[in-house]
């Protein structure tokens, strides 16, 4: 019922475009046309075979009446006439045997336009000879010469081209008739077919398309495939599916643009209130209380990086991320910073190692690599407090380990929680898709693979066969000699380990 009301929806035009001849008359005058063409075709040949089987006709009757003429031995003055105005002929005459007799005749015919032997005739000569008489190009008489049926010999006999000319207008006449009345009823059985079979599907998906362009967030102008089986109900099942795309991406659109004000509002309350947890920390520092002197300054990066935060909540709003600043750093104590902030303590049921060496060195942004990392151990961590798991003999593990592949480095981030599901996968660093965690933004790995791109690294999921998640962070390296090797340069030595004496 939904299909019915839908087809019959008035397609709306667009401003300031005026409607011209539509695909309905289009369709209902090419039919028409081509009816007729496929007319014209017919009728070329069959006014060639309307033209020889009127002379075969009035060749049977001068044979059949010369032939009892003949057998009589005379005829009257009526009888000729009678037979000539039966044949519309102006004379008459009857070969037999290598004698020829005049059988009838008015007066002797004058200006003899052609002569046609019904023997010699071929197709082609016979349409041209019909088009000819048609418009008028031959006049005056008309000699026709054909064999007798009965008893033999040939009949000769000259007709009026004008009598011949008026018969083939009436049969062109009756067959323009009768060709208008098949083309009107062919065309209107066709244009309705057409109109039922494609016209009207077309329409409707023109209807269901101009309706939800007005209104795309409405649901109820999403089309409702008919259930055809054929290529218009494909059509229609791909719009549908288009529109209910397009439906729950505008939605998620307006929630995020909403969700947008309401962070932008939230984090300039926030940056106030950690402007002044900073100032109340700076304040603790002056303490001397040794665990106060140990925990404040990381308090404050801690509360630098917080602010740093919101700042890049406004960027990335903006659909944009702050360039990285590269730098050579040690890769360890960023893993140090991460550990701290995780706050996994020494009575936690969940170990934090890290198989990263003092002495590694990376090319990267100091503070965008840690965001990249404490999302990926947080998302983590959350995963394996999740698991309500409580049987002590299962580990729960984060482990972070780094390794050099010429002129790349691997960052590994692995876990032992529960991984990540098949079907999640697909859309993992996508924003505001969770990996499967309750709770989730779905904003960390898209930050994460986002500042990884822009450091010209990537984030990869490796596949792997046993249970947990692993992260694998891969970034341009940069050859650097070590210590060792500049002393080996300055100081080189011999097989025997003794320094090498310059020659």
């Amino acid at each position: 019922m939904e299909a019915d009301k839908q087809a019959h929806q008035t397609v709306q035009r667009p401003s300031g475009r005026r409607m011209g001849f539509g695909l309905s008359s289009k369709l209902l005058v090419l039919t028409i046309l081509f009816v007729m063409l496929s007319e014209v075709l017919i009728f070329v040949p069959s006014i060639a075979n309307f033209r020889n089987t009127w002379l075969q006709d009035k060749l049977a009757v001068a044979g059949v009446a010369g032939a009892l003429i003949e057998d009589a031995g005379s005829v009257s003055a009526g009888v000729q006439q009678e037979l000539l105005d039966a044949t519309g002929a102006v004379a008459i005459s009857l070969n037999h045997e290598g004698m020829r007799r005049l059988i009838a005749m008015n007066e002797p015919p004058e200006g003899i336009a052609d002569t046609i032997v019904m023997e010699n005739e071929t197709p082609w000569s016979a349409i041209a000879c019909s088009f000819q008489t048609l418009i008028g190009v031959k006049t005056g008489n008309l000699r026709v010469i054909g064999d007798v049926r009965m008893g033999g010999g040939q009949v000769d006999m000259v007709i009026p081209i004008a009598n011949m000319r008026r018969d083939l207008l009436a049969y062109s006449l009756n067959i323009l008739q009768l060709s208008l009345v098949i083309s009107i009823i062919t065309a209107t059985l066709v244009y309705s077919s057409l109109r039922w079979l494609f016209l009207r599907p077309m329409q409707r998906l023109t209807a269901s398309m101009a309706r939800f362009a007005r209104e795309p967030e409405d649901k109820v102008a999403i089309i409702q495939p008919s259930g055809r089986a054929d290529e218009l109900g494909e059509a229609e099942r791909q719009l549908a599916e288009m529109e209910t795309k397009l439906n729950q991406a505008l939605k998620q659109q307006r929630k995020l643009a909403d969700l947008g004000l309401a962070v932008s509002k939230i984090n300039h309350d926030l940056r106030n209130i950690l402007s002044s947890a900073q100032l109340f920390i700076e304040r603790l520092e002056g303490l001397p209380d040794p665990t106060v002197q140990r925990i404040a300054p990381k308090l404050l990066a801690t509360l630098d990086r917080a602010t740093g935060y919101t700042k890049a909540v406004m960027s990335y709003g903006k659909a944009q991320e702050a360039a990285p600043n590269i730098r050579v750093i040690r890769l360890a104590d960023i893993i140090s910073d991460v550990e701290d902030v995780l706050g996994i303590g020494t009575n936690s049921d969940i170990r934090f190692e890290s198989a990263i060496s003092q002495d590694f060195e990376i090319d990267a942004d100091p503070e965008q690599i840690f965001r990249v990392i404490m999302n990926l151990c947080r998302n983590a961590l959350q995963a394996m407090q999740e698991d309500k798991t409580v049987d002590i003999s299962v580990i729960k593990r984060i482990s972070i380990a780094a390794e050099e592949k010429g002129n790349t480095v691997e960052i590994i981030v692995c876990d032992t929680g529960p991984g990540v599901p098949d079907h999640l996968r697909e859309n993992l660093f996508r924003a505001f898709h969770t990996a499967g965690k309750s709770g989730g933004t779905g904003l960390g790995l898209a930050i994460a693979a986002e500042i990884v791109k822009a450091h010209e690294g990537t984030l990869t999921l490796r596949d792997q066969a046993g249970p947990g998640a692993c992260f694998v962070i891969t970034l341009p390296h940069h050859q650097r000699p070590t210590q060792k090797s500049k002393i080996a340069r300055l100081f080189p030595k011999d097989a025997n380990g003794r320094l090498r004496k310059e020659p």
